[in-house]
């Protein structure tokens, strides 16, 4: 947002804002003169609707299939000086969006509610989901920015009825990320409310008094839980700190609607019955880290629904081994076991936990809970169903006539930005599945372990579980849509480039535990304001991973390493901070010698992957980082892209390097 922006210097084109709030004129009078009567061509001014607000952004699209917008005052000439403002032509060059510049060609229509007096939109009959989430976006850089601070600013003016508008567009969308991006609005209004007091925005979203419309969108009844928490928030308005309070709440609540919309790929998720495995035997998953080459957040909801994400993902082998992996058995007693390994499969034992009981599972969606992740597997797989009225001994004993062990481990430190968590999912869901006789597609795991981290609560996109569970080197992509479904496309390189790839890509630890502490967040709650910067950025992200693609498929290490270093641009663009300057003087040492350096992940810490001019440098560097001053504990690591077959197909349960029955050991 601006921090400057306030009632008395709040301005929009030139234009004081409350100005702009109070005033209402037709559309004859509001386009550009030889331009068609289109929202493109219209001038950029606010149309007071009876609510009193400027809700028209986020309106429900059905709305518009019924002759026009509900609840609009008829215009009026109030306001003759404005007849010379721009129209959202010149707003242009705050997206990238070129397809929508079109306005009176194959995506826009010139839809006009005469009876209204209002500019046209695009017409949903004609238009793209794309196009809509396109239009939706541009509208919102300016509302958000424009006109929000300034309106929460003014003193004479009430922020009520920006609420009660946005009330309405959550509570009749018939779309969980219409409904959530309105919900985020109501936080940002009330966290401007505050004006900078009432502590940070960032924290708990716990209050009791919530507990009941968050319950109810959790069960799906949106209208319902959007009416209470409106009524719950006139509470919440008399000073900053309960303000900020109620801005967590309706983040929270923004949230859950989002883990809604992603939850649209369980359609996408399929399995099918195979042999069930002897008592005692073990179904062993290991899985390569993943390197992000290009393109991450833009696969991170909402972003990756509302805009479209593509990201160019390499399985890669950790000196020389796959370091994250799974495996289960099933057992005698009725009951599920939850081992927790140090590093190997042989290693000594870090964590123990026996669930006996339905309660014990119940803090599954508490990422920090013991067993959180193992306990979200059982239940997202369905071996386990929960909530339900059959004992957690009696539903194992019907349905496989065993309980289940579950050991899992990791040979990455914790933070480490290859992807460990979710593909860690993976591999315990891949697992799991064929221990309870079934087996799921790679495709399906892939969408599995997006239920699963929205189960869990913890977020997170689409990237590392593509990236650790799809062999080689690879671009996912996801459209401006929902339901959400991820694709995933095999780069072809030309023949050598494999090994030249493992001769000059090498992994750094930088002896920093990744931060990620508030940063998702952060990134969802600047998308949903629409900053210019992160919009643009979003587009950046994705134009730079099919110019990665095309690097790959050339075989062109130097335009590579431009891409990694674009990306990691782009990545400190998203979120400010992720480069510590322990980091920061590491890279300036290395640069002279690589073509493009990026911080695996979000950044913040973890491992360094660098691209070298010259092949086999690890000696080299090692050196030369020894002698760089204020580094810290650094270590050096080979890494090599792994081609092997991730998963065995469906009904196999042997032959692929990643999926294998062992016998007890």
């Amino acid at each position: 947002m601006c921090p400057g922006l306030s009632f008395s210097n709040g301005r929009v084109y030139g234009k004081g804002t409350f100005g702009m709030l109070r005033c209402r004129r037709g559309a004859a009078a509001c386009s550009v003169p030889g331009s068609s009567q289109c929202c493109m061509s219209t001038r950029c001014w606010g149309w007071r609707m009876c609510c009193g607000c400027l809700a028209w952004p986020l309106w429900p699209v059905r709305s518009w299939h019924a002759g026009g917008w509900p609840g609009v005052c008829p215009g009026r000439s109030c306001c003759p000086a404005w007849t010379q403002k721009p129209s959202w032509k010149p707003a242009r060059p705050c997206s990238s969006c070129r397809a929508s510049a079109r306005c009176g060609g194959c995506c826009w229509g010139a839809r006009t509610a005469a009876s209204c007096h209002l500019p046209a939109v695009p017409s949903m009959r004609a238009t793209t989901r794309p196009c809509w989430a396109r239009w939706m976006r541009d509208a919102m850089e300016v509302y958000l920015q424009g006109i929000q601070q300034a309106w929460v600013g003014a003193s004479h003016a009430s922020p009520a009825p920006l609420g009660i508008a946005y009330d309405r567009i959550a509570s009749t969308a018939n779309d969980a990320g219409i409904a959530a991006r309105a919900l985020a609005c109501i936080a940002e209004v009330l966290g401007c409310m505050a004006q900078g007091e009432g502590g940070l925005r960032s924290g708990p979203a716990a209050n009791r008094e919530w507990a009941s419309a968050f319950g109810r969108l959790e069960s799906g009844d949106i209208a319902g839980g959007v009416q209470e928490m409106a009524a719950e928030r006139q509470k919440w308005m008399s000073r900053p700190a309960l303000l900020v309070r109620a801005a967590r709440h309706y983040e929270g609540a923004e949230q859950i609607l989002v883990r809604q919309a992603v939850m649209s790929s369980c359609q996408f998720i399929t399995d099918e019955p195979v042999e069930l495995p002897p008592l005692g035997h073990w179904v062993q998953v290991v899985c390569p880290a993943r390197l992000d080459l290009s393109g991450g957040w833009s696969d991170t909801p909402p972003i990756t629904y509302e805009h479209g994400g593509a990201v160019v993902d390499v399985a890669v082998l950790v000196d020389g081994c796959r370091p994250i992996g799974a495996r289960v058995r099933r057992i005698v007693q009725p009951e599920l076991r939850l081992v927790s390994l140090s590093g190997t499969p042989q290693s000594e034992v870090v964590a123990e936990l026996v669930c006996r009981e339905l309660e014990h599972l119940q803090d599954y969606c508490q990422p920090h809970a013991p067993g959180a992740l193992l306990k979200a597997a059982f239940i997202c797989t369905q071996v386990v169903q929960f909530p339900s009225q059959i004992p957690l001994w009696a539903q194992l004993m019907k349905n496989f006539g065993s309980g289940f062990e579950v050991h899992t481990w990791s040979k990455l430190p914790h933070g480490s930005g290859l992807g460990t968590s979710s593909i860690l999912a993976g591999a315990v869901m891949a697992s799991l599945y064929r221990a309870a006789g079934k087996a799921a597609s790679t495709e399906s795991l892939i969408h599995a372990v997006l239920h699963l981290e929205q189960r869990l609560t913890t977020g997170g996109g689409w990237q590392d579980q593509v990236g650790g569970l799809v062999p080689g080197i690879k671009i996912g992509r996801s459209k401006a849509q929902l339901p959400l479904r991820v694709e995933v496309e095999q780069i072809p390189v030309p023949d050598g480039f494999t090994e030249t790839l493992n001769n000059h890509l090498l992994l750094v630890y930088t002896g920093k535990t990744r931060l990620a502490r508030n940063l998702l967040q952060d990134v969802v709650r600047n998308w949903y304001a629409r900053l210019p910067s992160i919009v643009q950025n979003a587009d950046a992200l994705v134009s730079n991973a099919e110019e990665c693609a095309q690097a790959l498929r050339q075989g062109d290490l130097l335009l590579l390493g431009k891409c990694l270093d674009c990306y990691w641009q782009q990545k400190k663009c998203m979120a400010p901070g992720c480069e510590p300057l322990a980091v920061g003087r590491m890279m300036d040492a290395l640069r002279p010698y690589v073509y493009g350096q990026c911080l695996a992940g979000a950044g913040g810490g973890g491992f360094l992957y660098i691209l070298t001019k010259a092949p086999r440098q690890k000696e080299a560097l090692h050196q030369i980082l020894a002698n760089t001053e204020g580094l810290g504990n650094f270590s050096i690591h080979g890494i090599e892209v792994d081609t092997e077959q991730s998963l065995s197909p469906p009904g196999e349960s042997q032959g692929s390097a990643f999926v294998t029955p062992i016998a007890n050991p």
